[in-house]
C-alpha cells in the first residue's frame, strides 16, 4: 500500500512537471514569432557589400547606413569587396548564407554583379543598389545622385573657366561601373555644341588617386597644352592635381571632380582645385536603411530615389 501512494505521488508530480514545461515554450514560440516592430525591429538583418573602402566617399556611405541601421535597431552587416568584382560576388554569396533579410550593394562592377542579385532574387532577399547601379537582376529601388546631371553640371562649369577654345582631359572610373558611364556620358552631353572645346585625352585612373597620378602624368606628356581636367571622382582629381603641380603646370589648368570629399573641399579652399559635384554620401547611406524599413512594412518605393547635388566651389 506504502509503495501504492509512493507511486501516485511521483506520477503526481510528473503531470505537474510536465504542465510547467508546455507553458514556458509557448509564450517563447509566440514571440519569436511576432511581427511586431517593436519586438522584432532588432531581428532584421541587413548585408551591405561596398565597392571599396579604400575611398572616403564609400567610408561616408557606410558610416550614414550604419547609423541609421542603429538607431532603427536593425542589425548590419558591411563587406569591402575591394575593387574586386568576383570578391564581391562571393562576399554577398556568403551574406546569403547567413540568412539577411535586405541586401544592399554598391556594385565594383555593374554586370559582374548581376549573378550575386539573381542569387539574392531566387533565395527571395529583396534587393537595394546604391550610387552605381546593375545590369540586370530584380531591385527593388536604387539610391544615388543623378550622375549624368552630375556630369553635365561638371562640363557646364568648365566651359565657364576656359572660354571658347581650350583641350579637357578626362580621367574616367572603373570601366564597367555605371557612375563611370553615365558620368562620363553627362559631361560629353554638357559639350555638345561647344566645337572649341576639345576632349584630347580620356583615359581610365579606375577612382584611384595614385593611378590618377600616374595617368595624368602620361598625359601631360603626350600633350603640351591641357586647359582643364575633368575627374569622374575626387580621388583621381587629387592625383591629377599632383601630376601637375610637378610640372609647374596647375595654375593655368581648371580642374574639376566629384563627389566633395573632405579632401577635395580642402584643396578647392587651397587654391589647388577648382570645383567638386558634391554628392551627399551619409544621406545616401541613410535614405537606404528607410529603404529597409519601407521594404519590411510592405511599402511601396520609387524606382529611383534621387539624392540632391551641388557644385562646390569655395
Amino acid at each position: 500500500m506504502k509503495k501504492c501512494y509512493q507511486f501516485m505521488g511521483i506520477l503526481l508530480l510528473g503531470i505537474l512537471l510536465a504542465a510547467c514545461s508546455t507553458e514556458s515554450p509557448g509564450n517563447s514560440s509566440e514571440s519569436t514569432g511576432s511581427n511586431d516592430n517593436e519586438e522584432g525591429a532588432d531581428s532584421v538583418k541587413v548585408g551591405m557589400s561596398i565597392s571599396t573602402l579604400n575611398n572616403p566617399f564609400f567610408v561616408s556611405l557606410r558610416d550614414g547606413a550604419e547609423a541609421a541601421a542603429e538607431d532603427a535597431g536593425y542589425e548590419i552587416t558591411t563587406v569591402d569587396a575591394q575593387d574586386d568584382a568576383a570578391k564581391q560576388v562571393n562576399d554577398i554569396e556568403d551574406m546569403l548564407q547567413q540568412n539577411i533579410d535586405v541586401l544592399l550593394v554598391n556594385p565594383t562592377d555593374s554586370a559582374a554583379v548581376v549573378s550575386a542579385i539573381e542569387s539574392a532574387n531566387s533565395e527571395g532577399v529583396p534587393v537595394v543598389t546604391v550610387d552605381r547601379t546593375a545590369d540586370g537582376g530584380e531591385v527593388v529601388t536604387h539610391i544615388a545622385s543623378d550622375n549624368v546631371a552630375g556630369g553635365e553640371m561638371a562640363a557646364e562649369f568648365i566651359a565657364e573657366q576656359v572660354g571658347e577654345e581650350a583641350n579637357l582631359v578626362e580621367l574616367e572610373g572603373i570601366p564597367g561601373a555605371s557612375a563611370t558611364r553615365e558620368r562620363g556620358k553627362g559631361f560629353h552631353n554638357g559639350l555638345e555644341g561647344m566645337d572649341g572645346l576639345e576632349v584630347v585625352a580620356s583615359q581610365s585612373a579606375n577612382f584611384n588617386r595614385s593611378e590618377g597620378l600616374t595617368v595624368m602624368e602620361n598625359i601631360i606628356q603626350g600633350n603640351d597644352s591641357i586647359d582643364a581636367v575633368f575627374a569622374h571622382n575626387d580621388e583621381m582629381a587629387l592625383g591629377a592635381v599632383e601630376a601637375l603641380e610637378s610640372q609647374s603646370m596647375l595654375e593655368d589648368v581648371t580642374v574639376v571632380g566629384f563627389d566633395a570629399t573632405d579632401d577635395a573641399r580642402t584643396a578647392i579652399s587651397e587654391g589647388r582645385m577648382d570645383a567638386t559635384v558634391a554628392q551627399q554620401p551619409d544621406l545616401i547611406g541613410e535614405e537606404a536603411i528607410s529603404a529597409v524599413t519601407s521594404i519590411m512594412n510592405d511599402e511601396e518605393l520609387e524606382e529611383f530615389i534621387p539624392v540632391e547635388l551641388q557644385l562646390v566651389t569655395e
